[in-house]
């Protein structure tokens, strides 16, 4: 079987002709949407999340753009093609941070050195992975040739099998602690309900982006040309990475829906209990990153 030829655009093809403008539009409102919720709950390193997935994701669907689709000098190009992935490589993994910002806050000793070590030994895979991808694309582009494509197919599996590797390493680690805490929180309290509402918003999270890393893993693995759509696997491929840009919504929601519990639910601070002594208190860290309760506040 021939290699595959390396399309070049004969003509500038308009921004928003290509998904490309709509993913890139999606980061850029996802954006506005984090400023909105940060604003509106508080500045904790949680929260700051969606925002630089966000901000990410808008600006490698825009460099690729312009490395792929523009009539830009050849070092431009080389340059807007590297800047891509290196905020890809940022957009990707990024979600998993989420869980990683919480889980650090509740594990304690030999739970937490086991969860770190995967975790960034895993980062440290990813990080590699998409580097030297991102060393094959501007090989491609300085030689107009797709020789390499076959492998960085290849390694697009290895890295997005990574990505969900890291996710559900630490939803495992996050479902187990919010497991522990509503089967020991009293069902008198309100605390059973708001860690049943974080164990349901883990697995779904879980779920979703091991679902989605899996699928890219299948589906990058039959790209034929590199950042077009040419196939009926390369079209599934670009609709999951759209799931994917539009993920930071369930973090804004889960963000937002914390903050309402943590209104109507003030219980939970157990700052006052001996931490050695009160399971609840070891996971309540959880609780207090959203905004405390203002004495003008009516519960809902």
């Amino acid at each position: 079987m021939a290699a595959p030829q390396f399309v070049v655009a004969d003509s500038p093809v308009v921004f928003f002709e290509t998904s490309w403008g709509i993913l890139a539009t999606i980061g850029i409102f996802l954006v506005f949407a984090s400023i909105s919720v940060i604003l509106i709950t508080n500045t904790r390193a949680l929260n700051f999340v969606p925002l630089v997935v966000s901000i990410s994701c808008a600006l490698a669907n825009g460099l690729c753009y312009y490395a792929y689709y523009t009539d830009s000098a050849g070092t431009q190009e080389l340059v807007a093609s590297i800047l891509a992935d290196i905020f890809w490589m940022i957009q990707e993994p990024g979600l998993s941070f989420y869980s990683y910002q919480i889980l650090t806050h509740i594990l304690r000793h030999r739970s937490r050195t086991l969860f770190l070590l995967v975790f960034w030994t895993l980062i440290i895979a990813i990080v590699g992975i998409r580097i030297t991808i991102a060393i094959g694309r501007a090989v491609q582009l300085a030689e107009e040739n797709a020789s390499s494509q076959k492998i960085v197919r290849r390694l697009h599996i290895g890295y997005f099998i990574s990505i969900a590797l890291l996710e559900t390493w630490s939803s495992l680690f996050l479902i187990r602690q919010m497991e522990k805490a509503y089967y020991q929180a009293p069902r008198s309290s309100a605390g059973g309900g708001v860690f049943l509402y974080l164990l349901r918003s883990a697995e779904l999270r879980l779920a979703t982006l091991c679902c989605i890393g899996i699928s890219r893993a299948v589906t990058s693995s039959s790209q034929e040309t590199d950042q077009r759509v040419t196939t009926v696997a390369s079209q599934v491929d670009r609709f999951i990475y759209t799931l994917e840009c539009l993920f930071p919504v369930i973090m804004l929601l889960d963000i937002l829906s914390a903050k309402r519990y943590r209104y109507g639910n003030s219980t939970l601070d157990t700052s006052s209990v001996d931490p050695g002594h009160s399971a609840i208190s070891n996971h309540a860290q959880w609780m207090g990153r959203s905004p405390p309760k203002s004495q003008d506040t009516t519960p809902e």
